[in-house]
């Protein structure tokens, strides 16, 4: 699998384990109070950034991506819908 397409899947999946902790796990934790909600959600959502960044690095190394393509994916990692629109907006034209 080329390190575009990797990073693609991976993206989608730290994005979607995003909104699942914010959206499901945060408010069954504090309205519900099951905390192991936020622990498991938490656990693979942090599991599923660290690919992230390590799939963003690949392509950061065979892309020869600039700073602020970097920056822009980066804060899209940190940002509800973020990499949703990351990936629509800036990898659909590569």
């Amino acid at each position: 699998m080329n390190v575009l397409k990797q990073f693609r899947l991976v993206a989608i999946a730290e994005g979607i384990s995003f909104l699942v902790l914010l959206f499901i796990a945060m408010p069954l934790k504090y309205g519900a109070d099951m905390p192991l909600a936020v622990k498991y959600t938490g656990w693979v959502h942090g599991l599923l950034f660290v690919f992230y960044i390590y799939a963003l690095l690949q392509v950061w190394q065979q892309y020869k991506w600039n700073l602020r393509m970097m920056s822009l994916a980066m804060l899209a990692s940190v940002l509800p819908f973020g990499t949703f629109y990351f990936e629509k907006k800036y990898l659909n034209n590569i």
